[in-house]
């Protein structure tokens, strides 16, 4: 193992703050109740859960009633999209008007493989499904979005900021376009509903998550991308909205989500959301040593910047570097002690390019060649001067083995 070690890949998990880890502590050993249990030792693991909800719901301006906790934003996202289908096919039959009727779902091409691939699933059952390719930069047109909405378009998911390259997504404008259909629906009475989710996972460190202010009616967190714990997160759930359970069994998460509640998590959650704001002091500093990586990172020949310049959270920089192996790189990095990766960490086990870039118009080959490095917190200049002392050597030998440049 390297002496210098240098983590370069929070966009697929952070550390758990220390201060996290201390509000998790108590409630492995000494708090160890079921919260639904009516004495006390099961009292004093729900205080720890309501407080949790009223954490996440201030962040996201919202009431504790409309914060679900769940695994992770895997199940979040899934529960979105197979609840909400559900729900409203259930609705329609009960009018008697749904026999005929096929729901329509709109999703981006750039959305996380637990989107995509839930939405692919209702697909094969029968819905409707449009997917809106991104512009060259990463970024969805309100346009696009608002032009494939049709009269039986029930779901939107477009991710707030895109887990590779970082780009921000127009939520707001979208948002406002949905409201809109949702007025000319009411006006026509309509009954048919529409409803707009948004995974702010990557979003939730850098950007308004203001429910209200994004016009959103269901909304992803989770913890392990804000230095919380992992297997824990949340789905916000406006009031009145009817959804399918995510699971079935006891009355958990006022009976939408099954199981014993993950006390130490939920509390981690909690505080995590609950640090944002400190955490938030670091940004002009992230966003100063991000930008002097892209800029030295860019003087490599045959280098390309992947996604939006400005419309970008401040973490994020990755690249594509012409005749290198992305996978080869991430070792050869690693070797250094640079953690990095080619991509969204739930598919570094797949040999297919990327299905954000190549979704962008970016060429196999050349996605194939990526690299993404996501700074956090605690990154410092010296990491990011030995990062750019390192890789251009490295680009230079592997360019060499493969003949290609």
């Amino acid at each position: 193992m390297p002496k210098k070690r240098i983590y370069l890949d929070n966009a697929a998990t952070t550390p758990v703050d220390p201060a996290v880890l201390k509000e998790m502590m108590p409630y492995f050993s000494k708090k160890f109740g079921n919260p639904f249990s009516v004495h006390s030792f099961g009292q004093e693991a729900k205080v720890a859960i309501d407080n949790a909800r009223e954490q996440v719901a201030k962040f996201l301006g919202c009431s504790a009633e409309e914060i679900f906790f769940t695994s992770g934003a895997t199940e979040s996202n899934n529960w979105t999209v197979n609840g909400i289908l559900k729900s409203v096919k259930q609705s329609l039959i009960a009018q008697k008007t749904g026999s005929q009727f096929s729901p329509h779902l709109i999703i981006s091409a750039i959305e996380h493989h637990c989107v995509l691939n839930s939405s692919l699933a209702a697909q094969k059952a029968g819905v409707k499904l449009t997917v809106i390719r991104p512009k060259r930069n990463g970024a969805v047109s309100v346009n696009d979005v608002a032009s494939a909405i049709g009269e039986n378009t029930v779901l939107i998911s477009i991710m707030y900021v895109n887990n590779e390259v970082g780009t921000i997504q127009p939520i707001k404008e979208i948002g406002e376009v949905v409201k809109r259909v949702k007025s000319e629906r009411a006006k026509n009475g309509s009954k048919l509903p529409i409803y707009f989710h948004t995974d702010a996972v990557q979003a939730a460190n850098y950007l308004n998550c203001k429910v209200d202010y994004l016009g959103v009616d269901l909304l992803t967190l989770s913890a392990h991308k804000i230095y919380g714990p992992k297997g824990i997160g949340c789905l916000y759930i406006r009031r009145g909205i009817k959804i399918g359970p995510s699971q079935y069994g006891g009355e958990q998460e006022s009976n939408l989500r099954a199981g014993t509640h993950n006390v130490p998590g939920i509390a981690g959650l909690g505080k995590a959301i609950a640090l944002i704001e400190k955490h938030k002091k670091s940004l002009p500093k992230m966003k100063k040593l991000r930008d002097k990586l892209i800029n030295e990172a860019l003087k490599i020949e045959s280098s390309q910047l992947n996604g939006s310049r400005e419309l970008r959270t401040p973490n994020n920089a990755n690249f594509s570097f012409k005749g290198v192996e992305g996978e080869s790189l991430i070792i050869s990095l690693d070797m250094t002690g640079i953690a990095a990766s080619t991509g969204s960490a739930c598919s570094s086990a797949s040999l297919e390019p990327s299905h954000v870039l190549t979704a962008m118009g970016i060429p196999a080959e050349i996605a194939h060649s990526s690299l993404r490095l996501t700074l956090g917190k605690d990154t410092t200049e010296r990491d990011i001067n030995y990062v750019i002392k390192t890789l251009p050597p490295i680009i230079e030998r592997l360019r060499k083995i493969s003949g290609r440049k």
